[in-house]
Protein backbone atom coordinates (compact mmCIF):
# COMPACT_ATOMS: atom_id res chain seq x y z
CA UNK A 1 0.00 0.00 0.00
CA UNK A 2 1.20 3.49 -0.79
CA UNK A 3 1.48 6.12 1.97
CA UNK A 4 -1.21 8.17 0.22
CA UNK A 5 -3.64 5.24 0.23
CA UNK A 6 -2.98 4.62 3.92
CA UNK A 7 -3.68 8.28 4.68
CA UNK A 8 -6.98 8.17 2.78
CA UNK A 9 -7.92 4.93 4.56
CA UNK A 10 -7.23 6.54 7.95
CA UNK A 11 -9.37 9.57 7.04
CA UNK A 12 -12.32 7.34 6.19
CA UNK A 13 -11.97 4.92 9.08
CA UNK A 14 -11.44 7.41 11.91
CA UNK A 15 -14.99 8.85 11.90
CA UNK A 16 -16.40 5.32 11.83
CA UNK A 17 -14.34 4.31 14.87
CA UNK A 18 -15.50 7.38 16.79
CA UNK A 19 -19.14 6.70 15.93
CA UNK A 20 -18.81 3.01 16.82
CA UNK A 21 -18.47 3.64 20.56
CA UNK A 22 -20.44 6.89 20.81
CA UNK A 23 -23.21 5.28 22.88
CA UNK A 24 -20.77 3.90 25.45
CA UNK A 25 -19.09 7.31 25.67
CA UNK A 26 -22.42 9.07 26.18
CA UNK A 27 -23.31 6.58 28.92
CA UNK A 28 -19.96 6.96 30.69
CA UNK A 29 -20.21 10.76 30.58
CA UNK A 30 -23.75 10.60 31.94
CA UNK A 31 -22.69 8.43 34.89
CA UNK A 32 -19.43 10.32 35.53
CA UNK A 33 -19.65 12.37 38.73
CA UNK A 34 -23.39 11.71 38.93
CA UNK A 35 -24.44 12.21 42.55
CA UNK A 36 -28.12 13.11 42.43
CA UNK A 37 -30.76 13.15 39.74
CA UNK A 38 -34.38 14.26 39.60
CA UNK A 39 -36.67 13.85 36.60
CA UNK A 40 -40.29 13.51 35.62
CA UNK A 41 -41.13 10.37 33.67
CA UNK A 42 -43.81 8.82 31.54
CA UNK A 43 -43.85 5.02 31.64
CA UNK A 44 -45.56 2.87 29.05
CA UNK A 45 -46.02 -0.89 29.24
CA UNK A 46 -46.91 -3.17 26.35
CA UNK A 47 -47.62 -6.86 26.74
CA UNK A 48 -47.97 -9.66 24.13
CA UNK A 49 -51.25 -10.92 25.63
CA UNK A 50 -53.23 -7.67 25.94
CA UNK A 51 -53.95 -4.99 23.37
CA UNK A 52 -53.18 -1.36 24.07
CA UNK A 53 -50.56 0.47 26.08
CA UNK A 54 -50.64 1.13 29.83
CA UNK A 55 -49.39 4.64 30.63
CA UNK A 56 -48.32 6.00 34.02
CA UNK A 57 -46.53 9.18 35.06
CA UNK A 58 -44.48 10.28 38.02
CA UNK A 59 -41.22 11.65 39.40
CA UNK A 60 -37.92 9.90 39.92
CA UNK A 61 -35.25 10.83 42.50
CA UNK A 62 -31.76 9.36 42.73
CA UNK A 63 -29.04 9.80 45.35
CA UNK A 64 -25.98 7.70 44.58
CA UNK A 65 -24.85 5.31 45.76
CA UNK A 66 -27.76 3.10 46.59
CA UNK A 67 -30.75 5.37 47.19
CA UNK A 68 -33.67 6.20 44.91
CA UNK A 69 -37.38 6.98 44.93
CA UNK A 70 -40.07 6.47 42.27
CA UNK A 71 -43.38 8.28 42.82
CA UNK A 72 -46.22 7.17 40.54
CA UNK A 73 -49.07 9.65 40.22
CA UNK A 74 -52.76 8.72 40.66
CA UNK A 75 -54.77 6.80 39.60
CA UNK A 76 -51.98 4.18 39.83
CA UNK A 77 -50.37 5.72 42.89
CA UNK A 78 -47.30 3.85 44.14
CA UNK A 79 -44.12 4.79 45.94
CA UNK A 80 -40.90 2.78 45.61
CA UNK A 81 -38.03 3.70 47.94
CA UNK A 82 -34.53 2.23 48.16
CA UNK A 83 -32.96 3.47 51.40
CA UNK A 84 -29.58 1.76 51.04
CA UNK A 85 -30.61 -1.36 52.96
CA UNK A 86 -34.09 -2.29 51.81
CA UNK A 87 -36.42 -1.59 48.91
CA UNK A 88 -39.96 -0.58 49.91
CA UNK A 89 -43.02 -0.70 47.67
CA UNK A 90 -46.14 1.14 48.87
CA UNK A 91 -49.25 0.45 46.79
CA UNK A 92 -51.57 3.23 47.91
CA UNK A 93 -54.73 1.82 46.34
CA UNK A 94 -54.22 -1.65 47.81
CA UNK A 95 -53.12 -0.19 51.17
CA UNK A 96 -50.18 -2.57 51.10
CA UNK A 97 -46.43 -2.26 51.75
CA UNK A 98 -43.88 -4.81 50.52
CA UNK A 99 -40.18 -4.80 51.33
CA UNK A 100 -37.06 -6.78 50.57
CA UNK A 101 -33.31 -6.72 51.05
CA UNK A 102 -31.94 -4.15 48.60
CA UNK A 103 -29.07 -6.41 47.58
CA UNK A 104 -31.46 -9.21 46.66
CA UNK A 105 -34.01 -6.91 45.05
CA UNK A 106 -31.62 -5.02 42.78
CA UNK A 107 -28.96 -7.51 41.72
CA UNK A 108 -29.01 -7.92 37.95
CA UNK A 109 -31.74 -5.30 37.47
CA UNK A 110 -31.79 -2.04 35.47
CA UNK A 111 -32.04 -0.11 38.76
CA UNK A 112 -28.52 -1.28 39.52
CA UNK A 113 -27.24 0.76 36.58
CA UNK A 114 -28.33 4.05 38.13
CA UNK A 115 -27.95 3.37 41.83
CA UNK A 116 -24.60 1.54 41.80
CA UNK A 117 -21.31 3.36 41.25
CA UNK A 118 -19.29 0.36 40.06
CA UNK A 119 -18.32 0.16 36.35
CA UNK A 120 -21.19 -0.67 34.03
CA UNK A 121 -19.14 -3.46 32.46
CA UNK A 122 -19.18 -5.35 35.75
CA UNK A 123 -22.87 -6.13 35.35
CA UNK A 124 -23.66 -5.62 31.66
CA UNK A 125 -22.27 -6.22 28.18
CA UNK A 126 -22.57 -3.07 26.06
CA UNK A 127 -23.79 -3.09 22.45
CA UNK A 128 -23.91 -0.02 20.23
CA UNK A 129 -27.22 0.63 18.43
CA UNK A 130 -26.43 3.90 16.67
CA UNK A 131 -28.61 6.99 16.27
CA UNK A 132 -32.39 7.05 16.12
CA UNK A 133 -34.95 9.81 16.76
CA UNK A 134 -32.18 12.26 17.58
CA UNK A 135 -30.73 10.07 20.34
CA UNK A 136 -27.66 7.87 20.58
CA UNK A 137 -28.74 4.38 21.62
CA UNK A 138 -26.87 1.68 23.50
CA UNK A 139 -28.09 -1.74 24.62
CA UNK A 140 -27.08 -3.33 27.90
CA UNK A 141 -27.24 -7.11 28.18
CA UNK A 142 -27.15 -8.54 31.73
CA UNK A 143 -24.22 -10.80 32.51
CA UNK A 144 -26.16 -12.47 35.30
CA UNK A 145 -28.32 -15.27 33.92
CA UNK A 146 -31.12 -15.55 36.51
CA UNK A 147 -32.76 -12.19 35.77
CA UNK A 148 -36.23 -11.34 34.49
CA UNK A 149 -35.20 -8.90 31.76
CA UNK A 150 -33.43 -9.65 28.52
CA UNK A 151 -32.07 -6.26 27.52
CA UNK A 152 -32.03 -2.60 28.48
CA UNK A 153 -31.85 0.05 25.76
CA UNK A 154 -30.82 3.59 26.65
CA UNK A 155 -31.33 6.69 24.52
CA UNK A 156 -28.91 9.51 25.36
CA UNK A 157 -28.27 13.05 24.14
CA UNK A 158 -25.86 15.69 25.40
CA UNK A 159 -24.59 13.18 27.98
CA UNK A 160 -28.04 12.87 29.57
CA UNK A 161 -30.41 9.91 29.76
CA UNK A 162 -33.61 10.74 27.84
CA UNK A 163 -35.18 7.33 27.17
CA UNK A 164 -35.01 3.85 28.65
CA UNK A 165 -36.58 0.68 27.25
CA UNK A 166 -36.59 -2.69 29.00
CA UNK A 167 -37.59 -6.03 27.46
CA UNK A 168 -38.27 -8.80 29.95
CA UNK A 169 -38.50 -12.56 29.78
CA UNK A 170 -42.33 -12.42 29.62
CA UNK A 171 -42.32 -10.49 26.33
CA UNK A 172 -43.27 -7.22 27.98
CA UNK A 173 -41.62 -3.94 26.98
CA UNK A 174 -41.44 -1.08 29.46
CA UNK A 175 -40.48 2.36 28.15
CA UNK A 176 -39.53 5.49 30.10
CA UNK A 177 -39.35 9.01 28.70
CA UNK A 178 -37.60 11.46 31.04
CA UNK A 179 -38.16 15.22 31.17
CA UNK A 180 -37.42 18.20 33.45
CA UNK A 181 -34.08 16.59 34.29
CA UNK A 182 -32.08 18.16 37.15
CA UNK A 183 -28.59 16.82 37.76
CA UNK A 184 -26.58 17.07 41.01
CA UNK A 185 -29.05 19.30 42.81
CA UNK A 186 -29.63 19.04 46.56
CA UNK A 187 -32.25 16.46 47.49
CA UNK A 188 -33.78 16.11 50.94
CA UNK A 189 -32.76 12.98 52.86
CA UNK A 190 -36.42 12.41 53.76
CA UNK A 191 -37.09 11.38 50.16
CA UNK A 192 -35.07 8.21 50.72
CA UNK A 193 -36.57 7.21 54.08
CA UNK A 194 -39.72 5.13 54.24
CA UNK A 195 -41.76 4.67 57.39
CA UNK A 196 -44.64 2.27 56.74
CA UNK A 197 -47.98 3.90 57.59
CA UNK A 198 -49.83 2.19 60.42
CA UNK A 199 -52.77 -0.04 59.63
CA UNK A 200 -51.46 -1.28 56.26
CA UNK A 201 -50.68 -4.85 55.28
CA UNK A 202 -46.91 -5.40 55.53
CA UNK A 203 -45.36 -8.09 53.36
CA UNK A 204 -41.73 -9.06 53.91
CA UNK A 205 -40.85 -9.75 50.29
CA UNK A 206 -41.40 -7.94 46.97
Amino acid sequence: MTPRFLLLLALFLTPIAVQADEGAKQLQLFLHNLNTLQADFQQTLTTPELEGVFITNGTFYLNRPGRFRWEYAPPNEQIIVADGNRVWLHDVELEQVSHRSQYEALKGTPALLLSDTSPVERHFDIRELGEKEGLIWVELLPKQKDVQFNSLRLGLADHELRRMEMSDSFGQVTRFVFSNIARNTELQDELFVFDPPSGLDLIGDL
